[in-house]
């Protein structure tokens, strides 16, 4: 995960300072990459301790199609309660555009579906995209999408590959949450396509880190990573609305303390 902090690294030393919609103020840079390999390994990162449990629940949630924070509290996740309404609705967010996209006269898209027929049939195809940025939705969305694009490629009918592209990109809390997200659903998506995960490549837009995080990004990179943990996936899963908490498993996860930092609303 040195990649990662190379790029916090650079951020924290050549950032510039912007005000911002939460009114906090960040240190920002635009347009950056990084690649991390998912052979057998699932980048998470270990200079601080990552909630696991909530990336995955909120990736199942995200696979339902579901946008009501029911569920995620139900399994004891709070990373979006403060942007839903009274009735824990959060309007047409991930899940709902990319499992019900609006055709624009009648009826819905179910992006991942599609997605992975298409990756099973026609695996050198350029079209594997999966989008969440739906302008005619923005205005109805609690929260626009900051992870808003990705797309998967298949290497010599054996490895997948998933590059997102994320426009607004909160290095020190977010990032790592995507990082490890991203790389789980491609590891599902493989094993259902018969494939096996190669990498997830991140390409950021604008890149920050806000103003009450510096303190917490100053300690984190004071600290060596370890070696990243592994993951295994049940066989038997078959079907992506099939996998269920349990059927996700991290092994040998070895990081230092959490740091905790407020969320920026």
């Amino acid at each position: 995960m040195q990649n990662y902090l190379n790029l916090l690294k650079n951020v924290r030393k050549n950032g510039i300072y912007r005000k911002d919609r939460t009114g906090i103020g960040v240190y920002s840079l635009f347009g950056g990459q990084t690649r991390y390999s998912l052979r057998g390994k699932i980048p998470l990162i270990t200079t601080k301790r990552i909630n696991i449990r909530s990336i995955i629940y909120e990736l199942l949630w995200f696979i339902q199609g579901n946008t009501n924070i029911k569920y995620l509290k139900d399994n004891k996740v709070n990373i979006w309660n403060n942007w839903s309404d009274k009735n824990g609705d959060l309007g047409p967010i991930y899940g709902a555009q990319w499992r019900k996209w609006r055709k624009y006269k009648q009826g819905y898209v179910d992006q991942i579906d599609n997605l992975i027929t298409e990756i099973k049939n026609n695996p050198n195809s350029r079209r594997h995209i999966v989008s969440a940025w739906n302008p005619g939705e923005i205005d109805q969305m609690a929260l626009p999408p900051c992870h808003v694009l990705f797309q998967f490629y298949v290497t010599n009918n054996q490895e997948l590959s998933c590059q997102l592209y994320q426009r607004s990109a909160d290095l020190f809390l977010g990032v790592p949450f995507n990082i490890a997200s991203y790389s789980i659903l491609t590891s599902m998506i493989a094993q259902l396509c018969n494939l096996k995960a190669k990498e997830f490549i991140h390409t950021l837009g604008d890149m920050h880190i806000y103003s009450n995080h510096l303190k917490q990004v100053d300690l984190q990179l004071k600290r060596k990573p370890k070696n990243s943990p592994n993951i295994k996936l049940n066989p038997n899963i078959k079907n992506l609305n099939d996998f269920k908490y349990e059927d996700i498993i991290i092994e040998n996860y070895n990081s230092y303390p959490p740091i905790q930092g407020s969320v920026a609303v």
